[in-house]
């Protein structure tokens, strides 16, 4: 599973400059989705800042290790704002799996 979400998060930076807007409605589903897994939001920044110094490790090309990091970054964002606007008082008693919150 890991290996699929790394080559996902790569394929994802690479589509950001392709196609902005067709991945920005992608990346929004996806946040939605880790609303629905209760994905913690403080996880997203460390888990970039993994991502960037693995592609640094692979790379001497400054302006490569900028792109994915510049996209990446962006795509955190997205996500982290998706999971914040669609984390309804309905869907945190989901989560929480308690009937008295809801």
């Amino acid at each position: 599973r890991l290996y699929w979400i790394a080559d996902k998060i790569v394929e994802m930076t690479i589509e950001i400059y392709r196609e902005p807007k067709k991945m920005v409605e992608d990346i929004s589903a996806l946040g939605l989705r880790h609303v629905g897994y209760a994905i913690p939001t403080e996880f997203f920044a460390p888990f970039v800042s993994g991502a960037v110094e693995v592609v640094r490790t692979m790379t001497t090309d400054e302006r490569a290790e900028d792109g994915f990091r510049w996209s990446l970054t962006l795509i955190s964002k997205i996500l982290v704002r998706t999971i914040l606007e669609g984390s309804t008082i309905v869907m945190k008693a989901i989560n929480t799996n308690q009937e008295k919150a809801l």
